[in-house]
């Protein structure tokens, strides 16, 4: 009798390039999770005992979904955060999780450095002024700052923070940080997030969004930056209390924001656009196709190598190797 494999019973629960869904119907009995929010339920009560693996992006996963999923093994996630997962519960279940932060991080701090530059430098303003016919009838543009010798505060040392401490140690910036705890690295380390603004020239968030993160940079935070400062934020829009932001810059009292993320994403509110002092960008940190593409990879990977199937990036290296 030939024997019969069967395909281990995954959720699909992410958006993904076509050729990443094509690669997960071929490895995996993949059901769809429901659009509409009212059907995810019944859905999950009929198919749910049966999954042993999603395939993640934005959906929330708390303790009553997980309730539903009483065999899943492991939640791969087409993101670096995880802020809609309750990573406490995934754990106390004893589920794996993986993310793609180790994927995007590179890309994320060069997105940073470009932020920042286009906000100490004005280069947002400056290319209009060109493209406005000002220059050179108006010989000299105002002088920008520069981030070498700037005193940069990372409110969050983790892989993307990490990252972005090395492109600023190249530019020759003196780099502190802020986290939960201190680390082995050779810079100060502020256990106080207003404490780190009030000794620095520029903050760049790059922090997981979580209970305790929200909104930590507030008003405080933003009078400790004081008028000359700058705040970059790559990480999550409601790290930042935006109506805080608004007044600090209708007040003067920051010189300005580099945002590729918000709290209403995708709203963005008026008082922002309208501020040329603000550079906006449409959460854009990963968005290259190199990263993308390794983005989606690592999702198909990491669910075939936990449930013990040949994936087809495993396949193609097991093939050279034999060659």
């Amino acid at each position: 009798m030939p024997i019969v494999l069967v395909k281990p019973i995954i959720l699909n629960a992410a958006e993904l390039p076509e050729w990443a869904h094509d690669e997960l119907n071929a490895l995996f009995c993949v059901i769809d999770l429901p659009k509409d929010p009212a059907a995810v339920s019944a859905f999950l009560r009929e198919h749910g005992t049966k999954v042993r693996g999603i395939a993640l992006r934005k959906t929330i996963i708390d303790a009553a979904f997980l309730d539903a999923l009483p065999s899943l093994e492991i939640i791969s996630s087409y993101s670096a955060g995880l802020d809609n997962v309750d990573v406490d519960a995934v754990k106390a279940r004893g589920i794996r999780i993986e993310n793609t932060s180790h994927i995007l991080a590179e890309d994320v701090a060069d997105a940073a450095i470009g932020l920042a530059l286009a906000l100490t430098r004005d280069i947002v303003n400056a290319d209009r002024f060109v493209r406005d016919g000002r220059w050179p009838k108006e010989k000299h543009y105002p002088l920008g700052r520069s981030i070498s010798n700037m005193r940069v505060g990372i409110v969050g040392l983790g892989t993307i923070g990490s990252a972005i401490g090395r492109r600023l140690h190249a530019f020759g910036s003196h780099i502190a940080y802020f986290g939960p705890s201190p680390k082995t690295v050779d810079m100060p380390y502020y256990g106080d997030v207003t404490e780190l603004a009030l000794n620095s020239d520029m903050l760049i968030l790059t922090c997981p969004l979580t209970p305790a993160t929200q909104h930590i940079v507030d008003a405080s935070v933003l009078d400790a930056l004081g008028p000359d400062g700058f705040l970059v934020n790559i990480a999550r829009g409601p790290v930042v209390d935006e109506a805080a932001l608004i007044d600090a810059l209708a007040a003067n009292k920051i010189a300005g924001a580099a945002l590729d993320v918000f709290e209403n994403e995708p709203k963005v509110p008026d008082a922002l656009i309208g501020d040329r002092r603000v550079v906006l960008t449409p959460h854009l940190g990963p968005g290259t196709h190199d990263t993308r593409r390794r983005m989606a990879e690592n999702v198909v990977d990491t669910l075939a190598k936990h449930l013990g199937v040949v994936g087809p990036r495993e396949h193609t290296a097991s093939m050279g190797k034999v060659a």
